[in-house]
């Protein structure tokens, strides 16, 4: 008991969803010794759930990876996996008896309604009664946790991830486009076309005229906006994007490595999406974006600030348009100044 208590108090500690997941992965490994374990995170849109392998425990050892910052190669349809697809449906507890006579157990965590994470855990069918209580017990603290986490990193309006959040992803993006440009070094790898396909994006997505929208309709229509704008979002982009409210009416996306090319048909199919979709008792509203390539040493505000500086081009050419800092720097629309330091600010 006393182990137990101590491991609580390890995960409890924990504010970081990567770090929780490693500490109860320790906790369950100690305790229980089962044969397999997995926690997922899922990924909802519209059409399918994907779900991310971010920790675990089975035949190939322990693993645990950035639980922000879901891979594809550790990704799949949640479609691919009877008991995960039937725990989904059933927002229940759902146990497989395995060949082996081993019983598979899958508990769903949900916060605000949506499914967070999948906990995926394989014991014998001799484990011991007691055992399996206190298992259950630990695992329900788990996803207790976990979505009380989920409720602290996501804005309240929206349920997109939040500015607090935003700053913390941020930043482990960085550091991975950092690993990435160091490692494409040393292994001598060359990008395609003007060495875009390995970068990620970051994008300010801002709600033209929006202040027209609370001064005529009111800030309760305002917020029914927002929520349709956060969900019209969520349903752009990919499952592994990470979008964001900013603040406002402004919100933030982090698009996965992709070229140029593709980046600004992502960015245009959102934006028509907006620019066609009736929002409730106000009709139509635009949306403008401005967005450039996230740079192995680059601080947050770098990043932010030319997009920043896209998007002010888009607004005072018209708005409801997508524009690339780097195009614009390219076609001489945004001129290169010097910083009071004598350094080349490419604004």
């Amino acid at each position: 008991m006393l182990k137990l208590i101590d491991h609580i108090v390890r995960i409890s500690a924990r504010r970081d969803r990567t770090e929780i997941n490693t500490a109860f992965l320790e906790a369950v490994l100690d305790l229980f010794r089962p044969h397999s374990l997995r926690i997922y995170r899922c990924f909802s849109s519209a059409s399918k759930v994907v779900v991310f392998a971010c920790a675990g425990f089975g035949e190939e050892g322990t693993f645990s990876h950035n639980a922000y910052l879901p891979e594809r190669r550790y990704c799949k349809p949640i479609e691919q996996d009877r008991l995960l697809r039937q725990a989904h449906r059933e927002a229940s507890i759902v146990l497989d008896v395995l060949p082996d006579g081993s019983n598979r157990l899958v508990f769903p965590v949900h916060s605000m309604n949506r499914l967070i994470y999948l906990v995926d855990i394989v014991i014998s069918e001799t484990f011991p009664a007691e055992q399996r209580v206190l298992l259950m017990g630990l695992v329900e603290y788990f996803t207790h946790h976990i979505a009380l986490l989920d409720y602290g990193e996501g804005d309240t309006l929206t349920g997109l991830a939040n500015r607090k959040t935003f700053d913390k992803h941020l930043f482990e993006v960085l550091g991975q486009a950092a690993n990435d440009e160091k490692n494409s070094f040393i292994s001598g790898q060359r990008r395609r076309k003007g060495g875009q396909d390995g970068r990620h994006w970051l994008a300010v997505c801002d709600i033209d005229h929006f202040k027209q929208v609370n001064d005529t309709h009111g800030h309760l229509i305002g917020d029914e906006v927002l929520v349709m704008f956060a969900r019209l979002m969520s349903e752009s982009f990919r499952y592994d994007d990470q979008i964001f409210r900013f603040g406002g009416e402004e919100f933030i996306a982090v698009l996965q490595p992709a070229p140029q090319s593709n980046v600004l048909a992502v960015f245009e199919r959102f934006r028509q999406a907006v620019e066609t979709h009736i929002f409730s008792r106000v009709g139509h509203v635009t949306v403008s974006i401005g967005y450039s390539q996230l740079l192995p040493n680059d601080m947050p505000s770098d990043v932010i600030d030319r997009a920043d500086e896209a998007l002010y081009y888009a607004k005072r050419n018209g708005r409801n348009q997508s524009a690339c800092f780097e195009s614009l720097l390219a076609a001489g629309e945004i001129a290169a100044k010097t910083s009071a330091k004598g350094e080349i600010e490419l604004f």
